[in-house]
């Protein structure tokens, strides 16, 4: 099922997810349903948030992206990251591993802007699994900025909270004339 995609403004944005476990009722479709909204909505990530659910829980498929690099090891061993899609992390825990690089990004919870956002290329993180399992990887590229900007989201924090305060008030006022300008269609 298509689930509506909460915006910015809307207060479970700013709220830090509960954390959630494998016998969370319900999950199996709660996972689903994310999927199939993300996908219906060109998205390469969707956090609980974004749907209004206040939970740790986010989805994450870039197999589709062919225009960013991206690379993945278990342990030390590299792995095609296509093969692990969608990735599902209950819990994430993120270990920043070098300097940022700034680079465009968007949100689906901001329709229609893009702005660039400093992050570190490359990240470890560890994350439960629908079954329990835990999930322990290093992500480097485009799949640590999603994975970065999912799990923020889970914490409450906002792509633009990552910004600098030009580039914020730039992507705030594309956001607003967007919505103006659907708003009178």
């Amino acid at each position: 099922m298509i689930l509506p995609i909460v915006t910015y403004g809307d207060p479970v944005l700013r709220h830090k997810g509960e954390s959630i476990a494998p016998d969370y009722e319900g999950l199996t479709q709660l996972i689903e349903d994310m999927l199939e909204t993300m996908r219906q909505e060109q998205g390469i990530g969707l956090a609980a948030p974004q749907i209004g659910r206040a939970l740790q829980l986010a989805v994450v498929d870039i197999s589709a992206s062919e225009d960013r690099s991206s690379r993945m090891f278990l342990g030390d061993q590299a792995v095609d990251y296509r093969e692990k899609m969608p990735l599902i992390l209950m819990n994430p825990q993120v270990k920043l591993l070098n300097e940022p690089v700034t680079e465009l990004e968007g949100c689906l919870s901001f329709p229609e802007v893009f702005g660039k956002v400093p992050r570190p290329e490359a990240i470890e993180v560890s994350a439960r699994q629908p079954d329990g399992s835990l999930l322990q990887c290093r992500c480097h590229g485009l799949l640590s900025r999603v994975v970065q900007h999912e799990t923020d989201h889970l914490n409450g924090i906002l792509f633009i909270d990552r910004m600098v305060r030009d580039e914020k008030h730039k992507l705030l006022t594309e956001y607003r004339e967007a919505r103006e300008r659907s708003a009178s269609s």
